[in-house]
């Protein structure tokens, strides 16, 4: 394990309780986020929506750097889906390593398929709430900001920026377009830096993709 994956080892004995503890229609996932492609690193009762060690983040933007529920470092209770349609209630809190940095996050996704007709005794419980991102109408709160140009810092950083082809470039574009990285405000500009292109060819990049030209 490298070195944030350490400060994050000692999250599983909790991931396992609350697994543990909520049952089989709870899952819990660990994410590494200084390799935001590969963040996964721990899930237990991932039947739940099939999340596997590798995988990339998914929700942490839209969902919740974005939220305006996004306050001390978790939102709790916010509705996804599984690949099939089913109704998940999702939790995830970021974790922060020595340096205050984010280094991880604990996501938290509980299957309510068998709840749904109980709803009205248990509405405290299985309640979600749904935001719709509007790219105009979403101001980052709190340390947003900070917390994406991290991401955006790491996602670039684990390539050979020297040796990126343009198609590379676009790739990585393409990961961050996907993860919602673009929503946030400055985003653009700071991922043309960090490419060394400029902030034109990041938006034609970006209509590239809309257009499925780029395979």
């Amino acid at each position: 394990m490298n070195v944030s994956n350490q400060e994050l080892k000692k999250y599983i004995p909790i991931a396992n309780l609350i697994a543990k503890t909520f049952g089989k229609d709870c899952e819990v996932v660990i994410h590494d986020l200084t390799v935001p492609q590969n963040s996964v690193i721990y899930a237990v009762n991932n039947h739940v929506t099939g999340r596997t060690i590798g995988q990339p983040f998914d929700h942490l933007v839209k969902e919740v750097l974005l939220s305006r529920k996004f306050h001390d470092d978790y939102v709790a209770g916010y509705k996804t889906y599984t690949e099939n349609g089913e109704e998940i209630k999702s939790s995830t809190a970021l974790i922060r390593g020595t340096d205050d940095k984010v280094v991880g996050a604990l996501c938290i996704n509980y299957s309510i398929k068998n709840m749904i007709h109980l709803q009205a005794f248990l509405q405290d419980f299985i309640g979600t709430d749904q935001e719709e991102t509007k790219v105009d109408t979403i101001e980052p709160v709190e340390n947003v900001v900070e917390i994406a140009d991290d991401l955006i810092e790491r996602i670039i950083s684990n390539h050979n920026q020297q040796h990126l082809k343009r198609k590379d470039k676009i790739k990585l574009i393409q990961f961050m377009d996907e993860k919602g990285i673009f929503l946030i405000k400055g985003s653009v500009d700071k991922v043309a830096d960090k490419l060394g292109i400029s902030k034109v060819t990041v938006y034609s990049y970006l209509d590239e993709i809309k257009k499925n030209s780029f395979k």
